[in-house]
């Protein structure tokens, strides 16, 4: 199955954390929060402005980001959890 988001979304991958700190303890499911980063797979056209002129996203495929715990809603894509977010509540990109 594939989705193409519209306007200013964004599907996003969750990136699952560490299982194990860095001390060496390992922490069990129950007690893992969601993660807040995650690559994204699929971005909209844009938005269109005031003016009538259509905006690109800052974002593209590939992009890691980091967004809100609670941002966005949560779709199964193929039995793969992912995110559907707006660009707004990307908090940034990280770079490599």
């Amino acid at each position: 199955m594939k989705v193409r988001p519209l306007q200013d979304r964004v599907v996003v991958k969750r990136i699952e954390e560490e299982a194990k700190t860095k001390g060496g303890i390992i922490i069990p499911d129950s007690a893992k929060e969601k993660p807040a980063e995650g690559e994204v797979v699929a971005v909209g056209s844009g938005k269109f402005n005031e003016k009538g002129e259509l905006r690109k996203l800052d974002v593209k495929k590939g992009d890691r980001v980091m967004f809100g715990k609670y941002s966005g809603n949560e779709i199964k894509i193929d039995g793969v959890d992912h995110l559907i977010l707006r660009e707004d509540e990307i908090l940034g990109v990280i770079e490599k």
